[in-house]
């Protein structure tokens, strides 16, 4: 699903206008992201945690000539689905 698809369904749900359900789908993205920026984490009971990941600076291989390369370390979002969401699919 899209953010426009999302705001759509938003829309479909609560019969706001298209701007305060772009906004709505704005703010709850930029509390996710506030949320793992400060916390390291971002919990939402029923659906997921959202979590800072560092990955470390590593070796690696260019995979069309071979030859080795160095990897710098890297910070990355990572998502554990919740027990409730995994056996509602």
């Amino acid at each position: 699903m899209s953010k426009s698809a999302l705001s759509k369904s938003i829309r479909a749900v609560t019969g706001c206008s298209v701007a305060q359900a772009d906004a709505a789908v704005e703010a709850v993205l930029a509390t996710i992201v506030d949320g793992v920026k400060t916390d390291g984490s971002f919990r939402l009971i029923g659906f997921g945690t959202f979590a800072k990941a560092e990955r470390p600076a590593r070796r690696g291989r260019n995979p069309k000539t071979g030859e080795a390369i160095d990897i710098a370390a890297s910070t990355s979002i990572k998502f554990s689905t919740a027990a409730a969401l995994k056996k509602s699919l």
